[in-house]
C-alpha cells in the first residue's frame, strides 16, 4: 500500500513539473536591452527614494531636536 502512495506522489510531482515547464514556455521574456533598461530604471528609483528618505529623516531629526532639546 505504501508503494502505491509513493507512486502516486511521484506521478503528481512529475505532472507538476511537466505543467510548470509548459507554463514557462508561454512566458514572454524581455530582450536583453529591455532587461538592462528596466534594471537601470529600478536602480535609479531606488537611489532617488534613498536620497528623499534620507533628507526627510535628517529634517525630522532636526525638528525633533528643536522640539525636545
Amino acid at each position: 500500500m505504501s508503494e502505491n502512495k509513493n507512486t502516486a506522489k511521484k506521478t503528481k510531482a512529475m505532472k507538476f513539473f511537466r505543467e510548470t515547464k509548459s507554463e514557462i514556455k508561454k512566458v514572454s521574456w524581455p530582450s536583453k536591452s529591455q532587461l538592462l533598461h528596466n534594471t537601470a530604471v529600478i536602480l535609479a528609483f531606488v537611489v532617488i527614494m534613498t536620497v528623499i528618505l534620507t533628507v526627510f529623516d535628517f529634517g525630522f531629526e532636526k525638528l525633533l531636536s528643536l522640539i525636545v532639546g
